[in-house]
């Protein structure tokens, strides 16, 4: 297993591997997945059936299928034409075309099925189970035996079974059957049977069940059978669900009474050199649906995984459970909660913990199961795990019934990182992504690039899986107060798979500390949602807890004006079906503040801000919560055995931005508005339950004054928990610095920008997408800017010039640039070598040498002089005495490519 390492600075990672295409023929070796897992999550293209598969089986690079269909037919997009395939169908392992080898499976009347399929230890002879009467016009009755090497029916295998085979193991001598029968060669035999493996000759196995026998394995030694159905008694013993009995007797050795529940059955048993497993799949409430690890050497239970989502197939391969289901619920084992249905997973044979492999299918037709059964083949040195079933789509693609993955071969990228940046301080810039999805791949690497630089400034690596994708981070340190910044992260597997860059992070770093979010941080915040974000689903985390929050239902984002002063933006709730829930499950303890801003005018009610145990869908658990009453009022509640909870006197649906916390700790429950405490109530105990952050909605049944609606609609601001109690003191300071003046920053693109060139005298190149510098022979670049005036009652605080090398190769220079003033006069348009403008002293500032490679250069500029040319048209050059070109873009590049941009910082006296 690799090791998981921390999020660092800097951290290097040797990464190989390349990215190999799949088609219809052999996969190419390519670097491994994240192990344990032995498979991709790339789906190959494979034929497809026109019903349901419900079997599978490989030998000789083959692998059989049986199910309830007609014909199967090339991959959505691929050549070739249908073929009828009568319940039955062989395809090549490698490849996922049909073989030579080609059987009918009919019946007189009824539906004829294949069920089960299975091979001998040898692998010559493949034996079917289902409903059927006759192969390729052979009589037989619903099993049948078939010489591998020759593709036909052996005729001298005639076992006679009055209703559906479901399920078969098989031993050198020894067919083993479960199903529906009562009889077997006239013979009574109530749902499990045992045969003659040369001519189908019944044996003395005797093993009655009283309901249908779903899944029959027989144990490595081959001296035990075990039973898996709907049953509630085993040759007479009290054994729902699951059995295990003597190979050749029938006998019971093992009974589980009451161990699967009453409304739950056995689907599928598998086994490997440890152990036996079982998937289950119930009915109703309270069910159980998941799988049980058993150890052989007891036939005790090694560990059980309580997922709710009828698992079809277990498959035990290299140490790792690969399992087919639909999973929709896994919290009673600590991940994910009621919700979108997953339908292959894998795990430890170990453990229940789900490792980093989840391709996915639709549930599809017939009763809506998805995947319902799994083999693996190999060919050429590559194993293929297959999959059938009920599906129609496969990872998102057209696809029916039956797809494939290989061992090798990972060609899938991880998704694109959503990345933002913050500052809060001199000094310091917090960049963060969710961390990305990669469906074969749970440790990824992230690079971090500033400035639009082609060389990764940090690497980071993080774990992630589909339903735990928490925030990462890194912190630049090496920043300058009052420049702006850029940021771009990408996403890398161990295959050397790449995302793309995420979009743009800018970020400008204050002169000084912004007071209100630096005092949330100082305070211990380990969530804080700014709600900054200008596009949706992802919330970033404000704190180093790296808490990360996803919206559902679009809220509204960039609220203005914002709780607090500065650039910050609200974000508002349509009191319907809108909110925000946290990313990551946890455990709250009986200390902890909670704290936001809201703002409305509704009149009925709903919930701030609250702990639940769902993420998308209410939850069934939830307290430590703030929620309005229909008249306005707030409520601070805790669940222990009963709602506990202080409550306003005054109403504050008055649509003005008001502050909100509360605390609760060992002195007990405190409930503060705008800075001033509203209630306490001496009450410390708590629910403790697993569960997800919720702003904007959750669950409110059962509490006192409940509103009309759980949904809030209004606009809420600056929400933050803490792991600590949050003193008085504190908190009237919060309140205090939110109304704090805040430095406020503005960025000037541009009017005009054109160079001169000596060795073009009286050339214009007001309309070039380039710049150039150079001392000999002679470049010089302009630059004017429309500069604002300073905001009321503040003033310049630091004034900063961002340029952008070009993509040409030299484009970066050795020499020192500096920038001028302009004293003589210009135009873009008209601006030649020949009647250029004069240049001033000092210099405003410098680049000391530019570095190869396009990206964003910066350079402060002499505060005083620019303040002096507020509210006015303002030039400045580029100029050099050296002889090493310097080359940039300018604001007529295309799409605007690092156009040279003034940032202007105003601030408080």
């Amino acid at each position: 297993m690799r090791r998981s390492r921390g999020l660092a600075a800097a951290l290097t990672l040797a990464l190989a591997g390349t990215c190999t295409a799949m088609g219809l023929g052999l996969v190419e070796e390519a670097a491994a997945i994240t192990p344990p897992v032995a498979f991709t999550a790339d789906e190959l293209p494979t034929w497809q059936a026109n019903g349901v598969v419900w079997a599978l089986a490989e030998a000789g690079d083959q692998v059989f299928v049986g199910g309830t269909f007609s014909a199967v037919r090339p991959p959505d997009g691929a050549a070739g034409t249908e073929q009828e395939a009568v319940n039955f169908a062989t395809l090549d392992a490698a490849t996922g075309a049909p073989t030579s080898c080609k059987l009918s499976f009919t019946v007189g009347s009824g539906t004829a099925t294949v069920r089960a399929l299975v091979l001998s230890p040898d692998k010559a002879t493949l034996y079917a189970g289902g409903y059927f009467g006759a192969v390729n016009g052979t009589a037989v009755s619903s099993l049948a035996a078939i010489d591998v090497a020759t593709c036909t029916v052996k005729t001298d295998f005639r076992p006679a079974f009055a209703a559906t085979v479901r399920a078969l193991a098989v031993t050198g001598d020894t067919v083993y059957a479960g199903g529906d029968f009562l009889t077997v060669a006239g013979q009574p035999r109530e749902r499990f049977a045992a045969v003659s493996a040369a001519d189908g000759a019944l044996k003395p196995f005797t093993a009655n069940a009283d309901e249908p026998g779903r899944a029959v394995e027989v144990t490595p030694d081959g001296s035990h059978v075990v039973l898996g159905g709907d049953f509630f008694t085993v040759g007479g013993t009290n054994s729902h669900a699951l059995a295990v009995v003597d190979a050749t007797s029938g006998a019971v050795t093992k009974a589980y009474p009451g161990f699967i529940e009453t409304n739950s059955v056995v689907k599928d048993i598998a086994t490997d050199a440890t152990g036996f497993y079982t998937g289950n799949e119930g009915t109703g409430g309270g069910v159980f649906d998941g799988r049980i690890a058993l150890n052989l050497s007891d036939f005790g239970q090694r560990w059980r995984d309580t997922c709710l989502g009828a698992t079809q197939a277990v498959l035990p391969y290299q140490d790792v459970l690969y399992s087919a289901s639909h999973a929709h619920d896994c919290s009673g084992i600590g991940e994910f909660p009621d919700g979108q249905r997953h339908h292959l997973l894998a795990q430890p044979t170990t453990a229940t913990g789900k490792l980093g492999w989840a391709p996915d299918t639709n549930d599809g037709i017939g009763e809506g199961i998805g995947p319902r059964v799994m083999a693996v083949g190999s060919k050429g040195g590559v194993q293929y795990l297959w999959v059938g079933g009920e599906f129609t789509t496969v990872n998102g693609a057209a696809q029916q019934s039956l797809t494939r993955f290989a061992s090798t071969g990972d060609t899938g990228a991880p998704s694109v990182p959503v990345a933002s940046a913050v500052s809060f301080k001199p000094g310091e810039v917090q960049v963060r992504w969710r961390t990305s999805l990669d469906l074969d791949d749970s440790t990824l690497t992230y690079k971090v690039y500033r400035n639009g630089s082609a060389t990764p400034i940090a690497t980071v690596a993080a774990d992630s899986l589909f339903f735990r994708r928490p925030q990462a981070s890194w912190t630049d340190t090496t920043v300058t107060a009052g420049q702006s910044y850029t940021y771009r992260v990408t996403a890398t597997d161990a295959a050397g798979n790449a995302s793309a860059l995420s979009a743009t992070a800018s970020v400008t770093v204050p002169n000084s500390a912004d007071g209100y979010p630096n005092a949330v941080r100082t305070d211990g915040a380990q969530l804080f949602w700014r709600y900054d974000e200008s596009a949706l689903p992802f919330v970033a985390d404000s704190s180093d807890g790296n808490q990360s929050g996803v919206h559902l239902n679009a809220p509204a984002l960039r609220q203005t004006p914002g709780a607090v002063s500065g650039a910050s933006t609200a974000i508002g709730f349509n009191g319907t079906d809108t909110q925000v829930y946290g990313d990551r499950r946890q455990n709250v303890g009986s200390t902890y503040s909670i704290e936001t801003w809201f703002k409305t005018n509704t009149t009925t009610g709903g919930k701030l801000i609250g702990f639940g145990n769902n993420q998308a869908r209410g939850s069934s658990q939830y307290d430590k919560h703030i929620y309005m009453t229909n008249d306005g009022r707030l409520v601070y509640g805790v669940y222990s055995g009963g709602t506990h909870t202080v409550t306003t006197a005054a109403a504050y649906n008055d649509n003005q931005w008001h502050h909100v916390v509360a605390t609760q700790g060992p002195g007990g429950m405190t409930l503060y508005v705008d800075g001033a405490q509203k209630g306490t109530l001496g009450f410390t105990a708590h629910e403790n339950f697993a569960g997800y952050w919720h702003v904007g909605g959750d669950s409110l049944g059962g509490w006192p004054d409940r509103p009309v609606s759980e949904y809030w609609a209004g606009q809420l601001d600056e929400t933050a928990v803490y792991p600590t109690v949050l003193s008085a003191a504190q908190v009237q300071n919060h309140h205090t610095l939110a109304s704090a003046p805040a430095d406020s920053v503005v960025e000037v693109q541009a009017a005009e920008d054109t160079y001169a060139n000596a060795g073009a005298p009286s050339t214009n190149y007001g309309t070039s997408g380039s710049l150039a510098v150079r001392g000999t022979s002679f470049y010089a670049s302009y630059l004017r800017f429309n500069l604002p005036a300073a905001p009321a009652g503040t003033v310049l605080k630091s004034a900063t010039l961002s340029v952008k090398t070009s993509t040409m190769s030299g484009a970066g220079t050795t020499d020192t640039v500096s920038v001028l003033p302009v004293t003589g006069s210009w135009t873009e348009a008209g601006t030649t070598y020949a009647n250029r403008p004069a240049l001033g002293a000092p210099a405003l500032g410098s680049f000391a040498g530019v570095p190869e490679g396009s990206a964003v250069q910066t350079t402060g500029l002499d505060k005083a002089t620019v303040a002096g040319a507020l509210g006015s048209a303002y030039s400045m050059a580029l100029s050099s005495a050296g002889t090493d070109a310097l080359w940039l873009w300018s604001s007529e590049a295309a799409a605007n490519e690092g156009s040279p941009k003034l940032t202007l910082t105003f601030g408080a006296p």
